[in-house]
């Protein structure tokens, strides 16, 4: 018996958990086969014939496979789509699409794709074994590999702010452009950096670096971005900087206002035309690195007084995003301590079910200078020395390196006691408390807690040295 080929490939199909789209060279429906899931939200008889376009309303051609694909010619492999169906339900896809050419013409197209709750069970295990295999081998020393280790899924909050900034960042993970990210100290600019670089088709494979430039002198930075030469000067080897390694990937400048500007005509010249020269050498290289650099301060500020230089500005500012003080989307506040309270009942062993109602006021109420790097390490002070299961007023930790603000239930009690101390005194503990506050959130960089307060370097260290504040005392 001459078996019948489409039979079978139909049998084939019928009982597997993945869709079947083919189209023409037009992206015409050919071909349609989803028998298990109704992802598309559209029955074959109705789906032939029509455009893929017509069947999945909220794409246009940029964002469609097909389109993609019949236009390059190459297969675009394990892509990960999100998209209105023909019932106008929202769904994400793995999609696999491949071009289809007969005699060196492309005749049309086939796309393999599934639901990516399928795997995410599949997907939760692997994280679980490898963080089995991360806990055997954590004693040892391993080198770091030069990769990014956080996706868009590891930002916490549903705020219209924050899912409006990850909306926009998805957007741009695959370009080229340079990004200049604006937030203030805490708020997790390197977060979204790492998940900007992973979700990159093609650079999440490639190098991630990041350098913190406020972390090094000017000549040792200049060194470090873009390598030596043997003889440069003394104890010079021959040795690549951050964007040869980087090459093909991406390269995080953190705190790129403090860069001397002198440095920073070198870098725009970079991104300008992608040449790069070692010190001391004579040959020029071109790199392909995408650079995306963080800022502190409202970068026209630090235009205005001369730490960015304004064509850099210009330059880094082709795509800008802007993350959110924690102030200004407390209603994300409630996910993150149930978050840092997950994240820590497993590093230290504890069974936290939550905080209590007087805490969580508390939270919603604080202003948070220091952001979500103050809200984390103020949940993991206070579960380090808790004694029950739920985090109360008396866990947290000494309200001496937190300030209340006067619209907090705190605060106005402590108004109305009929004991108000001089107005002198007041404004001098006020003052050790916020120096105190800025230098924590600052993790000791006294430069940065100048930064903070807006005061000279050289006026914070007076006034340390005024209130005889010891450096252990800070770092606690």
């Amino acid at each position: 018996m001459t078996p019948d080929y489409k039979f079978l490939f139909e049998s084939m199909l019928t009982h597997l958990k993945q869709g079947v789209l083919v189209v023409d060279v037009n992206a015409n429906v050919i071909y349609y086969n989803e028998p298990v899931t109704h992802i598309a939200g559209i029955a074959p008889d109705e789906a032939i014939g029509k455009n893929i376009l017509d069947i999945f309303p909220d794409l246009t051609r940029e964002k469609s496979t097909f389109y993609h694909v019949l236009k390059n010619g190459k297969p675009l492999i394990d892509y990960v789509q999100t998209y209105l169906n023909y019932k106008g339900e929202q769904v994400t896809t793995l999609t696999s699409t491949i071009p289809l050419i007969r005699d060196g013409e492309i005749v049309g197209a086939l796309e393999l794709y599934r639901d990516l709750s399928d795997i995410s069970q599949l997907s939760q295990r692997i994280v679980s074994l490898q963080k089995e295999l991360f806990k055997k081998v954590s004693d040892q020393k391993l080198p770091r590999e030069n990769k990014a280790l956080y996706t868009f899924s590891d930002i916490v909050g549903s705020s219209v702010s924050i899912r409006n900034l990850i909306e926009k960042a998805k957007k741009i993970a695959d370009s080229s452009s340079p990004v200049l990210i604006y937030g203030e100290t805490g708020t997790g600019k390197e977060l979204l950096v790492h998940a900007i670089h992973n979700a990159s088709r093609e650079r999440r494979h490639k190098p991630f670096i990041a350098q913190n430039c406020a972390a090094l002198p000017k000549t040792l930075l200049e060194g470090i971005l873009f390598g030596t030469t043997s003889g440069s000067f003394t104890g010079a080897r021959d040795k690549p900087g951050l964007f040869e390694l980087a090459n093909g990937g991406t390269l995080y400048l953190d705190e790129i206002n403090s860069m001397d500007t002198e440095l920073q005509a070198k870098l725009l010249r970079v991104l300008q035309d992608g040449v790069i020269r070692r010190i001391g050498g004579v040959r020029e290289e071109y790199v392909d690195v995408r650079v995306i650099a963080s800022i502190n301060e409202p970068p026209l500020k630090a235009v205005e007084g001369k730490r960015l230089r304004e064509d850099l500005y210009y330059r880094l500012n082709v795509i800008s995003l802007t993350i959110p003080p924690l102030r200004e989307r407390k209603e994300d506040i409630p996910l993150l301590v149930d978050h840092f309270i997950g994240f820590y009942n497993k590093k230290l062993n504890k069974n936290v079910s939550g905080v209590s109602q007087e805490v969580m006021d508390f939270f919603l109420n604080y202003s948070w200078p220091g952001n979500i790097r103050e809200l984390r390490s103020m949940i993991e002070s206070a579960m380090n020395f808790m004694e029950g299961n739920v985090i109360e007023i008396k866990d947290l930790p000494n309200n001496d390196n937190y300030f209340l603000t006067p619209d907090m239930p705190e605060m106005q009690s402590v108004l109305k006691k009929s004991s108000v101390p001089p107005l002198n005194e007041a404004l001098t503990s006020l003052e050790k408390k916020l120096i105190l506050q800025a230098v924590s959130i600052a993790n000791g960089n006294f430069a940065e807690a100048a930064r903070i307060l807006k005061i000279p370097r050289q006026t914070l260290h007076n006034k340390i040295k005024k209130y005889g504040i010891k450096k252990q005392f800070i770092l606690k």
